[in-house]
């Protein structure tokens, strides 16, 4: 492997506790009860509407999806600030730098937000490119996105490993006919993870020996 594009929420940036808090800020009007991380993995998935339907048993209604991701994102925004990068996020983008690797960000989040909260951490300089969401539907699936950015950075998708923490990484990175590597500290649990036949690492450094 040449170039790795990492994923952010839930894997460099670990924000698991925010995404629960704000997930449990959106069900309780519905008198759904509070989730802890474990439970949330248990339902989480992309679409992220899809998991909606599924904590609330039932289909969504003519314009709640828009109404609840808004509420998302306005109690996320809220608790992100209490959260920070993965452990070993910093060494491991420093180690593949000088192992001589390229690498970028590819997220699902707001692309003016990301960059501004990648260049709060200092660790803009590690990427040869960083894309986040511009147009596209909130909570959709990568697909599409992977493809996109490997396109812009000129790469043999061959040569690229992928690295997040959900399904959806690993469907994107086929997708786009890379490879992928996925970790537990995230939003998806290690069963589900383990259940599409690629490597799952517990620690970002781990997934370097995939590369």
């Amino acid at each position: 492997m040449r170039h790795i594009v990492w994923d952010w929420n839930g894997t460099l940036f670990d924000d698991i506790e925010a995404v629960v808090g704000a997930t449990n800020a959106v069900f309780e009007p519905y008198g759904v009860g509070a989730y802890d991380a474990e439970g949330f993995r248990a339902v989480y998935t992309r679409p992220i509407w899809t998991a909606y339907e599924r904590m609330l048993g039932r289909p969504l209604a003519d314009g709640e999806w828009e109404r609840m991701d808004q509420g998302f994102h306005d109690h996320y925004h809220r608790l992100m600030p209490e959260c920070g990068l993965a452990a070993d996020a910093l060494s491991t983008l420093q180690e593949w730098e000088r192992a001589g690797g390229s690498q970028s960000l590819l997220s699902m989040w707001w692309h003016e937000r990301l960059v501004a909260k990648v260049a709060e951490y200092g660790i803009d300089r590690h990427f040869t490119r960083v894309d986040g969401l511009l147009h596209s539907v909130p909570g959709g699936h990568k697909a599409e996105s992977m493809a996109a950015h490997l396109a812009a950075l000129g790469v043999d998708p061959a040569d690229v490993l992928v690295i997040g923490d959900s399904v959806d990484d690993a469907h994107a990175a086929q997708h786009a006919g890379a490879r992928a590597v996925l970790y537990t500290g995230g939003m998806t649990g290690r069963r589900d993870l383990q259940a599409l036949g690629v490597p799952v690492v517990d620690t970002l450094a781990d997934a370097l020996d995939h590369a």
